[in-house]
């Protein structure tokens, strides 16, 4: 019958406590302090200074009132002499099981139920049960035993009547008294319930604040990591192709080695201020920190310039209604940007020496497209290590601009890759 502690809800991650009263849980009750102090839970949860001001509290209420029954018992014509010490007797020990309210608040507050009917001594006690009751089980005990109490109320008047009252008034007084305990029980109760569920509320914002930091810090590394590999993979990989071709090609002619160093040391420049751009953003938290702009779309012959200086073949077809690239949004253009840069980049490592078409079309209000298509490589294919990260990156920066972004690899060998992007009109 006694159950657990229905004011107990399921345990929450455990966070520092902060509120006056979290510091200080003996001032709480012990079902609430459980919820600020996870070590109170247990078989034999410690009762807090606050219980034991409340059951002293309570069992001198119930001895009070149990003396004030015992005075009417003794006064009342109705009752005889004998019974009235029965009665008294009777309340004595309904007195002291208040005690044991907090331990079996349902066995005692219906165990109570006849006791009060045949003591008025004990209706202190019965008083106590009933609002223990109210306040530590569910409505639907409450509704049980306090209907079952207030229904017994005429027969307790039935059996002894009150000398200074009618029979009707005193019916009355009964279930009154009995419903004001079973209402002030209820409205402890949802006292606690609100203090609860604050808690739980306050709980659950912090873990939602410390998601949200949590995912913001993986969203930054993550566009720290992108970044990274759309600036520094097109440098570095020029950087490998141009070595690897002095190390195989070492009979090549003066011309050709002096044109390979000087992409090696332009690209190794470009690749230290790139880093430079990168480390700045992370030390200073500003996307400019190093002076140099973001490229945009109309960088676009810049880096089909530097492809073709590196030896590679490229074909630039600029099919937009306006074909000043400068009229492209930069936000719309440095996306753009970064994916010809990246589908130059793989062709230049799988599919040195074939032709690589870069076809830019769309329109205000229609969007644009970007498409890089290279054939299957002419010759041997030298091994570059690549992070096999680039496409994944491509398809989620298109996919963050509202738009769309294919691949496929074609029968002959090649490999096409086009992105839709929206363009606003």
């Amino acid at each position: 019958m006694s159950g657990t502690d229905p004011t107990r809800r399921p345990e929450p991650e455990p966070t520092p406590l902060s509120s006056p009263l979290a510091r200080r849980p003996w001032m709480l009750p012990s079902a609430v302090a459980r919820e600020f102090d996870p070590s109170r839970v247990g078989p034999k949860s410690r009762r807090t200074v606050r219980d034991w001001m409340a059951d002293f509290t309570c069992f001198l209420a119930a001895v009070f009132l149990g003396m004030l029954g015992a005075d009417a018992v003794a006064d009342n014509p109705h009752i005889a002499q004998g019974y009235a010490e029965f009665d008294q007797v009777l309340g004595a020990l309904a007195c002291a099981a208040v005690w044991l309210r907090r331990r079996w608040p349902v066995g005692l507050a219906l165990v109570m139920v006849p006791i009060s009917v045949a003591s008025d001594t004990a209706g202190g006690a019965a008083a106590v049960a009933l609002f223990t009751l109210a306040v530590h089980r569910p409505f639907r005990y409450v509704a049980w035993i306090g209907g079952l109490s207030i229904a017994v109320v005429p027969l307790t008047f039935w059996l002894r009547p009150d000398p200074a009252m009618s029979y009707g008034v005193a019916i009355a007084f009964g279930v009154l008294l009995t419903g004001a305990v079973i209402g002030w029980g209820m409205f402890v109760r949802s006292r606690r319930e609100l203090l609860l569920s604050l808690r739980d509320r306050a709980v659950r914002a912090e873990n939602e604040a410390a998601l949200r930091a949590e995912q913001a810090q993986r969203l930054a590394r993550e566009d720290i990591a992108r970044e990274m590999h759309d600036v520094l993979a097109h440098r570095l990989t020029l950087l490998s192709v141009h070595a690897g071709a002095l190390e195989f090609r070492p009979d090549a002619p003066r011309e050709e080695i002096v044109r390979a160093a000087g992409v090696i040391r332009e690209s190794s420049h470009e690749a230290l201020q790139d880093l430079r751009q990168v480390i700045g953003v992370l030390r200073g938290g500003e996307a400019d920190a190093s002076g140099r702009p973001q490229p945009t779309l109309a960088a676009l012959d810049t880096l089909v310039a530097e492809s073709r200086d590196a030896g590679m073949k490229v074909v630039l077809a600029n099919r937009l209604t306006d074909p000043d690239l400068d009229t492209v949004p930069a936000a719309l253009g440095r996306t753009a940007y970064r994916i010809a840069q990246e589908g130059l980049t793989n062709a230049r490592k799988h599919a040195p020496g074939a032709e690589v078409t870069v076809t830019v079309t769309g329109a205000p209000g229609e969007g644009l497209t970007l498409s890089v298509r290279n054939p299957a490589p002419p010759g041997d294919v030298p091994e570059v290590p690549g992070s096999g990260q680039g496409l994944i990156g491509l398809a989620e920066r298109a996919s963050l601009a509202g738009g769309r972004f294919g691949h496929r690899a074609g029968p002959d060998g090649g490999f096409h890759l086009e992105a839709w992007l929206p363009w606003a009109s």
